[in-house]
């Protein structure tokens, strides 16, 4: 064989022993890196209760919404219960966190509204042991080198990476409806999450109109996820942004809804009844 055939052949048997399945060995459930509320089901040993999963280790979700439906303080919620495990803002949702990193990327805004993000969290947590929390703005570096800086973290961290937020997944490509580039970064994502063994949450925008995620970015997304969250105003009550599980592998969590407090923090409110969601004119 030449020495490109040798190569080759290496390659091939080190994916062959990466991606190997062995069906007689006993595999746990993934663990779970943030859940909202519980499940019990019934097994042969007995009533089993766990966390529903937003999202667990060795995945990736990805939550879409309309503009102004408070994207970014939704991620910030998520990520002060990361931090604390659970707090008076979070509600049910519970972070799972085992002493791992909290990595928040936001690659739409300047140094001085991204800390203003990153300290919200902070406020949120309201934790003394912070442990690791790193932040970074990448508003200033072009969609290229922010996927290879932010696997330049993730290398860096090692085993060490828990929670990976990244708000927004549109900037790290030159055009959400460029085929190529959106299938790179979704394949990205997929690969960054198994091979460091932490849960990514990414951010995209929706059609306008559309429940559907923006452009063929957004269709990768939606063929690849573990969790697909939506968010969108409340019918009912105009302050709150309601949260749902449009899409999952496991067993969706329930809707819920967050609004905003007079210091400009998310919290969680509950669920509430929309009478509208099912409503259809009658014709005349």
């Amino acid at each position: 064989m030449t020495e490109e055939q040798t190569t080759q052949e290496m390659l091939m048997e080190l994916i062959k022993e990466e991606c190997t399945v062995d069906t007689s060995e006993v595999m746990e459930y993934p663990p779970t890196a943030l859940s909202y509320g519980e499940k019990t089901i019934q097994t042969k040993k007995g009533d089993l209760t766990f966390p529903i999963p937003i999202g667990t280790y060795g995945n990736f979700s990805f939550v879409q919404a309309p503009p102004k439906t408070k994207k970014t303080f939704f991620a910030s919620l998520l990520a002060s219960v990361y931090l604390s495990g659970g707090n008076n803002f979070g509600g049910n949702i519970r972070g799972h966190r085992d002493n791992k990193c909290l990595i928040h990327f936001d690659t739409e805004q300047g140094h001085w509204h991204s800390q203003r993000v990153f300290k919200r969290v902070l406020d949120m947590a309201n934790i003394k042991e912070l442990g690791c929390y790193q932040t970074y703005a990448l508003r200033t570096i072009n969609y290229k080198t922010r996927l290879q800086f932010i696997e330049h973290i993730l290398k860096e961290n090692g085993d060490k990476n828990g929670l990976v937020l990244i708000d927004g997944i549109a900037d790290l490509v030159s055009d959400v409806n460029n085929l190529e580039e959106s299938n790179l970064c979704v394949q990205k994502i997929m690969e960054w999450s198994a091979k460091f063994n932490c849960h990514i949450v990414t951010v995209i925008h929706s059609n306008y109109g559309s429940d559907k995620p923006t452009g063929h970015l957004g269709s990768f997304l939606e063929k690849k996820t573990e969790t697909q969250i939506q968010l969108e105003a409340n019918t009912v009550n105009k302050e709150w942004i309601t949260v749902s599980c449009k899409r999952s592998r496991g067993y969706s969590f329930e809707t819920f809804s967050f609004s905003i407090n007079e210091y400009g923090l998310p919290f969680v409110v509950g669920e509430i009844y929309d009478p509208l969601e099912y409503y259809v004119p009658k014709k005349l």
